[in-house]
């Protein structure tokens, strides 16, 4: 018998310069009327968060904000959001910012929602009742959270990034205004579009892909190859702006359909075990998983080289194969992603030890992306790629 199939995606989307300024009247027509808006110090110094609450104030809206979401966002964060929603009596969240805004505030919606802690709810479709009033506001190009059915949340206690997979806390409307994106350094850009490319990458060598998630998949890796290296080198260009907006968008349609594997799997433990940032743990890991998962998909390997725009003409299947692992390698480095783990931890002041890849190897194993991993590793098999990224 054919397995049944899913697609989510939020009701509503908005892609496009100015797209931002429809949020009051997309909230009042999802029935909120006093917004939690969750968003981070980074968003509020840079000015953005005031640029979305002089929409609500233009329009007479109340509002509490939650501006305390840290990179890699903790269950005491959400805790904390809960509180605040509760206290100011909110009936709906509006999320600004990147992936961790975005799951904080997933987060609080489903413990608003359906009661107990944010760890009730690891795993998949474990809630049973409706997120508040949901809109989320993209500001980088890259997590497509605005979009997902995905909640990435860390366990402080466990030192654990718990993978929540619920198809309620997709957004009811989501908002990708390439303006708001303007602001973000190179280095963010380059983070967040390769955690795009990762996306669309896995989403794409899944053992649940389908033609929608190809379709979306091939796309997103078109579109990233043609314009990262420009969003990264000018900032300012916004047709490479708007570009990487659809196609971290399509990347997380792909990969919100047909799940991912074991760069997430192993990347979760990182920004788990040393609060490392999840894109360029991504971008590290990338090369090494899918020259694991390479013989289980040679053919779409190889049609992700021509897409990259690589030269396969008269090529073996393994060899054109080869060819899209090398073209990852080279944009990764043009974009300025580090060489390998241990060089970034440096970057951030952590300091990234083989002795923790048991540890790592045991929870990545467990983790709900790697199911659908086109190649079954060993335990020895994802310790020797931790190893080959340091």
């Amino acid at each position: 018998m054919s397995q049944v199939y899913g697609f989510f995606i939020p009701s509503v989307t908005l892609i496009g310069v100015g797209a931002s300024q429809a949020i009051p009247e997309k909230i009042k027509a999802l029935g909120g009327s006093k917004p939690l808006l969750v968003t981070d110090q980074g968003i509020v110094k840079a000015g953005i968060a005031k640029q979305i609450t002089d929409l609500l104030d233009a329009a007479k809206m109340k509002y509490e904000v939650y501006s305390e979401t840290i990179p890699n966002p903790t269950d005491e964060n959400v805790a904390k959001g809960v509180d605040v929603y509760k206290k100011a009596k909110c009936d709906s969240l509006i999320t600004l910012g990147g992936g961790s805004s975005h799951d904080c505030g997933k987060g609080i919606g489903l413990v608003v929602s359906n009661g107990g802690r944010i760890h009730d709810y690891e795993g998949v479709d474990k809630s049973t009742k409706p997120m508040p009033p949901y809109l989320a506001v993209n500001t980088t190009a890259g997590t497509a959270s605005e979009m997902t059915r995905f909640c990435i949340i860390t366990d402080t206690s466990r030192k654990v990034k718990m993978a929540i997979v619920d198809w309620r806390v997709t957004p009811a409307c989501a908002i990708d205004d390439p303006v708001l994106m303007v602001g973000m350094p190179p280095s963010l850009t380059a983070a967040t579009g390769m955690d795009a490319l990762t996306h669309a990458v896995e989403a794409y060598v899944s053992t649940i892909a389908t033609p929608m998630t190809d379709a979306c998949a091939e796309k997103s890796i078109e579109l990233i190859f043609k314009y990262l290296r420009k969003a990264v080198a000018n900032g300012k260009d916004m047709e490479a702006r708007e570009g990487m907006c659809f196609a971290q968008y399509l990347a997380g349609m792909a990969f919100n359909n047909a799940s991912l594997g074991h760069v997430h799997a192993m990347a979760h433990q990182l920004g788990g075990f040393y609060d490392l940032p999840h894109g360029e743990c991504n971008a590290i890991l990338l090369p090494h998983v899918e020259g694991f998962n390479l013989i289980a998909r040679v053919e779409r390997f190889a049609k992700m080289a021509e897409i990259m725009g690589e030269n396969i003409a008269g090529l073996s299947p393994r060899k054109a194969a080869e060819r899209c692992l090398a073209a990852i390698k080279e944009l990764s480095a043009d974009v300025g992603i580090p060489g390998g783990l241990v060089e970034l931890g440096k970057r951030y002041g952590k300091n990234v030890r083989a002795e923790d890849i048991d540890v790592m190897t045991k929870n990545a194993q467990k983790d709900a992306c790697g199911f659908t991993n086109p190649r079954c590793p060993t335990d020895r098999d994802v310790a020797a790629i931790y190893k080959a990224a340091l």
